[in-house]
């Protein structure tokens, strides 16, 4: 049974942080990542991990204030968030592929498996 879900949203003020987590069950993915959609704009992509070896990848929007990590013992997929802004506000989404997603990995089509979405409010 695949299923993603996703925790830790919530409000924070800006410049605070969050750490969202998101568990993950049916399959041993091989690509997973965090997607956010605000209000009115399109799905975007903002952080990739490869499980085996762990390679990351960032959006520039989030890059050098978010950290996405994964531990395999407990298949949970997690995304710190530091220095947050209200640009960041947003449904934040946990995606998942069983293969590798070698091209557009910031692109939603390329990934299988989603969560429900975690809401983050920063004021």
């Amino acid at each position: 049974h695949v299923q993603l879900v996703e925790s830790g949203g919530g409000s924070v003020q800006a410049g605070g942080s969050l750490r969202l987590s998101c568990a993950a069950s049916g399959y041993l993915y091989s690509s997973m990542g965090w997607f956010r959609q605000a209000p009115g704009k399109e799905r975007e992509g903002i952080a990739v991990i490869y499980t085996s070896g762990g390679s990351t990848y960032y959006g520039d929007s989030v890059k050098g204030r978010f950290t996405i990590s994964r531990d395999s013992a407990k298949n949970t997929l997690s995304l710190q968030m530091n220095s947050l802004k209200p640009e960041d506000t947003a449904m934040y989404y946990c995606a998942a592929r069983r293969s590798p997603v070698l091209s557009n990995i910031f692109t939603s089509a390329a990934y299988d498996y989603w969560g429900q979405g975690t809401q983050v409010t920063v004021s």
